[in-house]
């Protein structure tokens, strides 16, 4: 089969390129499918990079989480679907691919109401962004929520999934353009429960400030540079979780801690890829039950930045690289 790999096994976009692997056979409980599209993630860029730690079972060269398409071959022991069926779902790795094989548990039929690309947008970014908001933030009814890199895929995501799902009291989120402030303002309605900071020319401790005391719930993908000013924002007893720290992990030296013992803070961080097959399953049956539906009402939209021929890889990284998306950038494996 067709695959993109990466010249030297790592390097930057100009190493990726179109090639050949072998087709893999579905194992007991996996099923095989053709993929139609598939999704690009930040941490494809680290991978490509070689800085990011494969979880067990992911394919060592062809990159990849996220897919739709068409099952196959079902192996021994699956009966969740038949040949024919359109699906969508997570892989620990291998999307980048005509084909791969993934746990039938780790995927969900695709909506009808669904275009294969919105398909292959939804599942990392959707799955993180429900994750860190109800299972791992816990979030609440009413509750106060800033979520950082509010244009980014998970971004948009967990924005519409604490407004519809979570029914926050307020949303407060940021990017790095105002055009990105703009095109946030409109994914929320312009609804005044949302407020988006332009984190370059704004202070967003002191915006928010302005509004209110402080927030219950942070979704944050910066680390470093976001550290104290997330503390200070944070209500009592209120949760900071960790997706990324794209500012770097080290804190400075004279970085004072002291109110995450005043006011009770709870610190953590999560990432999907690295879950086993039972939580991943469970997270998108989950995911099934209360959101999807508000997906194919179109109550929540699925923002696709740009659609882009695989063969366009390398310029879908430089892309990404570049902070330019607002929203997913998709893949469509064309012949």
């Amino acid at each position: 089969m067709k695959a993109i790999l990466i010249k030297d096994g790592k390097g930057p976009a100009e190493n990726l390129y179109l090639g050949e692997e072998a087709t893999p056979e579905p194992k007991k409980g996996e099923v095989q499918v053709k993929i139609k599209t598939f999704g690009l993630n930040r941490m494809d860029l680290m991978q490509r990079e070689g800085k990011y730690p494969l979880p067990a079972g992911a394919s060592k060269t062809i990159m990849g989480v996220e897919f739709a398409g068409t099952v196959t071959k079902p192996g021994e022991g699956s009966d969740k679907f038949k040949e024919g069926d359109e699906v969508f779902g997570l892989a620990y790795g291998g999307a980048y691919a005509e084909y791969i094989c993934a746990n039938e548990a780790m995927l969900l039929p695709k909506p009808k109401e669904l275009s294969w690309v919105q398909a292959a947008a939804l599942p990392e970014n959707w799955m993180t962004a429900y994750q860190a908001l109800f299972l791992e933030g816990g979030m609440k009814e009413g509750s106060k929520v800033l979520i950082h890199a509010g244009a980014s895929g998970v971004g948009v995501a967990a924005i519409q999934l604490a407004l519809q799902v979570g029914k926050a009291e307020q949303v407060f989120t940021t990017c790095g353009t105002d055009d990105k402030v703009k095109f946030l303002q409109k994914l929320g309605g312009n609804s005044d429960k949302l407020h988006a900071i332009n984190y370059k020319s704004q202070n967003f401790e002191e915006e928010i400030k302005k509004v209110t005391e402080g927030v219950d719930l942070i979704i944050d993908f910066i680390g470093r540079s976001y550290f104290t000013s997330n503390l200070n924002l944070l209500n009592r007893d209120g949760t900071l979780v960790f997706l990324a720290m794209m500012s770097g992990p080290k804190l400075e030296p004279d970085t004072n801690i002291m109110q995450v013992l005043f006011k009770r803070l709870t610190i953590k961080g999560t990432t999907l890829r690295s879950r086993t097959v039972e939580y991943q399953a469970d997270l998108l049956q989950r995911f099934e039950k209360h959101a999807l539906g508000l997906i194919r009402e179109e109550k929540m939209k699925i923002e696709v930045h740009e659609v882009f021929d695989w063969k366009d890889v390398v310029k879908a990284h430089q892309e990404m690289e570049a902070n330019k998306n607002s929203g997913k950038i998709v893949f469509e494996v064309r012949e």
